[in-house]
């Protein structure tokens, strides 16, 4: 370890920088502080290998702690639950960097994951029970599953920003798990479905209960992860949703085999079964999410998840990356006024547009992929087990267009990319008839289903244009709110009297596509040239009357002229 850096390690032990109220001494200024490190620009990450870097040189990057007039105004509030942590003058190397990401990937992105996985396998066993004569036994049909669909959605999007609300308020490590609980015994207790009622009934509290869950997840990581590192994390996350299809499709082949034991269907024992599952991992997750990188220490767990430097570099880290994710405590609930203003804040809104329309193309041939080829001829098990090459496809360009989006630096082009993929195909589709070969027709929805999902990299997006701990809140709740309106309409789509081709949808279908590709390019220029208009007002100030503005300006978040949006 270089002499600098031993220096700046011993200040990070033992503050000699600080004072009692956490402010650097009077008799040390910035200047004299140890360098930062190379600017990651010089050597971005590649989807195949790291930079090249020597291990222990810094790491540390600049930011607007390292000025000590920008440094007062981002410096944490003595509120932030990791306060006692920051420290401008701390300095890292790489390989403590690197070290301690693959750490937090072990500890908590892995958990994260899990719980993701049992969350779409409650969400997604619907689909597997429809391949064992799930509607005929409950007496209903495919516009009774569409409601129950539709029913799910709304209730998931009613929920969404009650559920950021209280989980701010509880804490995620709290609300999460609760959540999870609670929605598994919901999910369990589909064994007992009696018919079109209770069948409903049941939708709506799923979607009730399972809302809010993953904008709070995202939340709960962006406490660990730089807004760099998290979009690759989030195609991890999502990779969860296509585990759970693909396992869940091999878990159906097998319980739905119980088939007539104790006289009971075997889509039930897959709903009493998964939905215990999940259980399990929902108790099991109170005990695996600690509030926040500095208070990881409980009864179960004396010596805590990291050592004081390692917590030292995780705050650091993460709040030179993006200075405001301090601007709350992780127990700090949202006042009516902070929520109105939040909403009302439209620069966020093409986004949520986005959020809406761009995943309907796609959406009716996935939901009907099972009851498709049923209808097609192929039984119980042929139906489950032809669903899964289309998520291993889709887990494969899911990795490769959010891999894209950081290597081009661009959201807008990486995510366009799912409408030029989905065009083609539904023209396809479109032009099928009765005569049509049941492998044609599998081979083509299979590649329309294995599209690149690109959710993830939107809501990375909406989190980055958010800037705020508030603000990103209560903007991941709307965002995901019209994702599942956009499942609304989607659900809509497919309709009983225009089976089995769904001639008239896939025509809807086409419409939407070519429209979404017109919003992707005006939402490149809407940002683009919003970033311009203010970086000439920028520059149009002096060194003083920018510095004047940071002081008074009552802006916050991305209403500040400095504040540059992604796209």
């Amino acid at each position: 370890m270089s002499t600098v850096l031993r220096a700046a390690v011993n200040r990070d032990r033992n503050s000699e920088l600080t004072n009692d109220d956490g402010k650097l001494s009077p008799t040390i200024s910035l200047e004299e502080v140890p360098p930062l490190g190379t600017p990651i620009e010089e050597g971005r990450n590649r989807f195949w290998r790291r930079p090249k870097r020597d291990l222990d040189t810094i790491a540390t990057q600049a930011s607007v702690f390292d000025d000590p007039a920008t440094l007062e105004v981002y410096r944490p509030p003595p509120v932030y639950e990791n306060a006692h942590r920051f420290d401008p003058a701390a300095r890292w190397t790489w390989r403590e960097e690197y070290r301690l990401v693959r750490k937090i990937d072990y500890l908590v992105m892995i958990w994260a994951f899990i719980m993701f996985f049992s969350l779409d396998l409650d969400r997604s066993n619907i689909s597997q029970a429809n391949t064992d004569n799930f509607l005929p036994d409950l007496h209903m049909t495919t516009d009774d599953f569409n409601l129950g669909n539709s029913l799910f959605k709304l209730t998931f999007l009613i929920a969404e920003l009650p559920s950021q609300l209280v989980s701010k308020r509880v804490g995620p490590d709290v609300w999460i798990p609760s959540q999870m609980i609670l929605w598994s015994v919901v999910s369990l207790s589909q064994f007992w479905l009696s018919g079109r009622g209770s069948f409903l009934a049941t939708r709506c509290l799923l979607g009730f209960m399972q809302g809010g869950f993953i904008p709070d997840m995202i939340l709960y990581l962006s406490y660990y992860y730089t807004r760099t590192e998290l979009p690759i994390r989030l195609a991890w996350f999502w990779v969860s949703n296509y585990l759970a299809s693909i396992l869940g499709a091999f878990f159906a082949t097998g319980i739905l085999q119980l088939d007539g034991v104790n006289g009971k269907a075997g889509w039930r024992y897959l709903f009493l079964i998964e939905g215990g599952l999940t259980l399990l991992v929902g108790i099991a997750s109170f005990f695996m999410m600690p509030p926040s990188p500095t208070q990881t220490k409980a009864w179960y767990r004396p010596n805590g998840w990291f050592s004081e430097r390692e917590e030292i570099i995780i705050v650091n880290r993460v709040l030179r990356d993006d200075p405001t994710k301090s601007d709350m405590h992780n127990r700090e609930g949202l006042t009516p006024m902070k929520i109105y203003e939040i909403l009302k804040d439209w620069r966020m809104w093409p986004i949520y547009i986005l959020g809406l329309t761009h995943m309907i193309p796609v959406t009716p041939p996935q939901t009907y992929l099972t009851l498709s080829l049923r209808e097609l001829g192929f039984n119980t098990t042929q139906s489950n087990l032809l669903s899964i090459p289309s998520t291993v496809l889709g887990t494969i360009t899911l990795l490769i267009s959010c891999y894209l989006s950081e290597i081009i630096d661009s959201r807008v082009w990486a995510t366009i990319i799912l409408q030029f993929w989905a065009l083609p195909l539904l023209i396809a589709l479109e032009t099928f008839t009765e005569q049509t070969s049941p492998w044609v027709y599998f081979t083509v929805v299979t590649l329309i289903t294995g599209y690149p999902y690109v959710h993830p990299i939107l809501v990375a997006w909406a989190s980055t244009n958010s800037s705020g701990v508030g603000t990103r809140t209560v903007s991941a709740s709307l965002y995901n709110m019209f994702v599942q309106a956009s499942g609304i309409i989607s659900a809509n789509i497919y309709r009983s009297n225009d089976a089995p081709l769904y001639k008239r949808g896939n025509r809807d279908l086409i419409a939407i596509t070519i429209m979404n590709i017109a919003l992707f390019i005006g939402t490149y220029f809407f940002y683009r040239l919003l970033n311009a208009w203010r970086e000439k007002r920028w520059n149009a100030m002096t060194a003083e009357e920018q510095q004047e503005y940071l002081d008074t300006t009552k802006d916050q978040g991305n209403e500040k002229l400095n504040f540059r949006f992604a796209y």
